[in-house]
């Protein structure tokens, strides 16, 4: 009995370690054949442009070719990757970089410099010659990946060269094509070296093991996984080759750290150590790899490079007593120090953009395939934009602290408590997001107060009153112009059944003003009579069409911004302006590849014509009086760049705003506290000096491009005080713009005199016939 329960029990274990077999055996091939490796989606910034004109310091682009990871040139001969800096010359050699076009092979180019800037770009390489521009590859922001960043470029086992498998296989396994995955005088071997020395030494697992362990298995130290390890081991070498295994394994096998990201892989260290593909990697390259494999942090060329050099000296050792190289080969190898690129530490200069990013993306695509594919993202993102949106909010806001403690500091350490603020910046032709930053630290608040906060905007929404004023019904002229006389002063205005009584900011009132002067100023009561001049509908409509999200029964206070909009939104609303009446819809991704480089998203510019060019060019005039003599007159002396925009303050001084733009580009700055409270503060005091120092920042070099008058608009020289036609008396004047056939008749009466020339030189009527100048009369 006791024999054949023996044998019952002998046959149930059998059973048992035959289905656990089976189990482990299909675990391995479902890895192996199937995805074995998460790659993680990487986020591209925009292309940066190189062109005659260009400023050097102010593109900031020795630091964009440093996180580029272009290095100086070590020799004479400039190689792939490379520049060399010289008096009045800048050579580079462009990487070869996968774009959505396709891939670019990269080739050396000069840029002659003088005076800090760009003057010419020559090609040295066939085709030879002069080039009206070059591109700088999209700098990686950051990946997408569930716990850990893990880089990697998979290479076939034909990729890699024969001196780095055998560097491998002689110091980390040097009977890995003679054993069955495990390598039992290898155990022995090194639990006697570890005897003799007091401590772990050498380890006894082969390459096969080691990959199962990386691929299956977590780094607990307990008998049953090292017996599940060598049970898969053995499973892994029945099922596939000796060089299935080796290419695994070389792919899999991790050899640093680049910030937050781990380099994964032979393929990827090669890139990221030598700037070489592995295929080109020599007998040096290959014994400094294979001395990283067993402790990358340990054996850091980066920090320890003598540590470093002691252990590829060992690879090269055991490489020549395996007989895998010569003595000779062996004595010219250990004689050279070791050498390996610079790198920047690879760190998200962007994490509330990637955030609204993701946002965005998570629309249409899973979380697995975001985190698991290897997607290429091409974003519409500046990285030196990025960087200085960061840097001016986070210096602002650290500024208005220090300068209004009692105001902004509370002590109560509460995140709700703690002043905030928000800076997007547009590319108002396209819509392209330049720049995103939603709080200033996204380690201590991830809100991102740039795209999810919806606050009052005050002053800033008055513009868009403006515009419904200027750009008149449809193929009608409108009722106002800048020079319009508009009554500043108290009113109740009542609607059902109620009243309300607009009030201007600390009382003053101003009497009979300009439409100008009462935009330059932010007059409330001007502006609300305004708005009931033209309708709320009207208004409405236009704040609609500018892609505002609008309450459907306004009432009329709305006027002076009583509505909640997010900063993303009040931009696009000003580089409408910006773009003569077209809006781009805000955009941050370009294209989208897959891991083999196919398309499979591509964002065309979408726009939309919103008011007409004439309008937005009178408003745009106008807003650049608001910096020169307005509430944003505190800018005028720092900006060297012609700039529109308007300041923005709630009645209870909850936020502060301030919004502008270029030709080139738009942004808006939001300051407050995420729990609504008084900061105190107007616009101009707290978001406008952050705009100004990014603007400038931003602009940098850059030539002061002006807007662009439109067909169908004139201006007149006129008296600033009344908007009528100056004379040679008047103290005070402006080159005003309107549409044509609007402009003011009648000579300024306060200061009689000659009439001034228009600018141009022309006085008005001038080139007229008699008719015209009679009917001007009468205009």
């Amino acid at each position: 009995m006791f024999r054949w329960g023996l044998l019952a029990l002998l046959a149930a274990g059998c059973s048992w370690a035959a289905v656990a077999a089976f189990r482990l055996d299909r675990q391995i091939v479902e890895r192996l054949e199937g995805r074995k490796w998460r790659l993680p989606s990487k986020i591209y910034s925009d292309v940066f442009p190189l062109y005659p004109g260009l400023s050097l310091e102010g593109a900031n682009l020795m630091e964009r070719l440093a996180r580029l990871g272009y290095q100086p040139a070590a020799g004479k001969t400039l190689r792939k990757g490379e520049y060399r800096a010289g008096k009045n010359v800048l050579e580079i050699y462009l990487h070869d970089f996968l774009y959505p076009q396709g891939l670019f092979e990269g080739f050396p180019v000069r840029l002659e410099v003088a005076d800090g800037q760009v003057r010419r770009i020559e090609r040295l390489s066939s085709p030879a010659g002069e080039l009206d521009s070059v591109e700088l590859e999209p700098e990686l922001v950051t990946g997408l990946f569930e716990q850990v960043w893990e880089e990697r470029r998979i290479v076939k086992i034909d990729e890699v060269p024969e001196t780095l498998r055998q560097a491998v296989i002689a110091i980390e396994d040097q009977r890995f094509y003679r054993h069955f995955g495990l390598d039992p005088i290898a155990v022995f071997r090194a639990a006697w070296a570890n005897f003799r020395a007091g401590r772990v030494v050498e380890g006894g697992s082969t390459l096969t093991q080691q990959l199962v362990k990386n691929l299956f298995l977590t780094n607990e130290r307990t008998w049953s996984r090292k017996v599940r390890e060598a049970a898969m081991a053995v499973l892994l070498e029945a099922r596939y080759s000796k060089d299935e295994i080796l290419e695994a394994y070389l792919n899999e096998v991790y050899f640093g750290q680049r910030g937050t990201q781990g380099i994964y892989g032979v393929g990827e260290a090669a890139q990221f150590y030598f700037g070489k593909p592995v295929s080109a990697c020599g007998l040096e390259e290959a014994a400094l790899l294979a001395a990283l494999i067993r402790a990358p942090g340990v054996y850091s060329p980066h920090r320890r490079e003598e540590r470093t050099r002691v252990r590829r000296d060992r690879v090269l050792e055991r490489m020549r007593e395996l007989g895998m190289i010569t003595e000779e080969q062996y004595r010219q190898v250990v004689a050279k120090p070791v050498e390996v690129r610079s790198y920047y530490p690879q760190s998200n200069e962007a994490p509330y953009f990637v955030s609204y990013l993701v946002q965005e993306l998570e629309k249409d695509y899973s979380v697995d395939m975001l985190t698991s594919e290897g997607l290429r993202i091409f974003t519409t993102l500046d990285v030196e934009l990025q960087r200085a949106a960061t840097r001016c909010l986070q210096q602002g806001l650290k500024r208005l602290e220090d300068r209004y403690p009692a105001k902004l500091r509370s002590g109560s350490g509460r995140p709700e408590d703690v002043l905030q603020g928000a800076l997007v910046a547009l590319e108002p032709h396209t819509g392209a997001i330049r720049a995103l930053v939603g709080g200033r630290d996204y380690g201590k608040s991830a809100f991102n107060r740039a795209v999810l906060a919806r606050r009052q905007t005050g002053s800033l929404f008055k513009p868009v009153v403006y515009l419904a004023a200027l750009d008149g019904a449809q193929g009608q002229m409108p009722r106002f112009t800048p020079s319009s006389i508009l009554p500043d002063e108290p009113l109740e205005i009542r609607y059902d059944g109620k009243k309300w009584s607009p009030r201007n900011f600390n009382e003053q009132y101003h009497g009979s003003v300009t439409l100008r002067a009462a935009l330059e100023q932010s007059m409330n009561c001007a502006t609300v009579w305004l708005s009931q001049q033209i309708g709320l509908e009207n208004i409405l409509g236009t704040a609609v069409q500018l892609g505002l999200q609008m309450p459907r029964a306004p009432v009329p206070s709305i006027a002076l911004g009583v509505f909640e909009a997010s900063p993303l939104e009040m931009v696009s609303v000003y580089a409408a302006f910006a773009n003569h009446g077209v809006r781009s819809t805000p955009m941050a991704v370009r294209k989208i590849l897959d891991k083999d480089g196919k398309t499979i998203e591509r964002n065309p510019i979408e726009i939309r014509r919103v008011a007409s060019p004439q309008a937005c060019f009178l408003l745009t005039n106008l807003l650049k009086g608001v910096i020169h003599r307005g509430t944003a007159r505190s800018a005028a002396d720092e900006l060297s760049f012609p700039a529109a925009g308007k300041t923005g303050t709630t009645n209870d001084f909850n936020d502060a705003w301030f919004a502008g733009y270029t030709p080139r580009l738009a942004s808006v700055v939001w300051v407050g506290f995420d729990k609504p409270r008084s900061l105190g503060l107007s616009g101009a005091e707290a978001a406008l000096p952050i705009w100004t120092e990014f603007m400038k920042a931003a602009l940098a070099g850059a030539a002061g491009e002006d807007f662009a008058v439109p067909p169908g608009v004139e201006f007149r020289k006129v008296d600033r005080l009344n908007g009528l036609l100056a004379t040679e008396n008047c103290p005070d004047t402006i080159d005003e713009a309107y549409l044509e056939g609007t402009a003011p008749v009648q000579v300024c009466p306060i200061h009689p005199g000659s009439e001034l020339a228009e600018p141009g030189g022309v006085r008005p009527g001038r080139g007229k016939g008699i008719f015209h100048r009679l009917l001007d009369l009468f205009r």
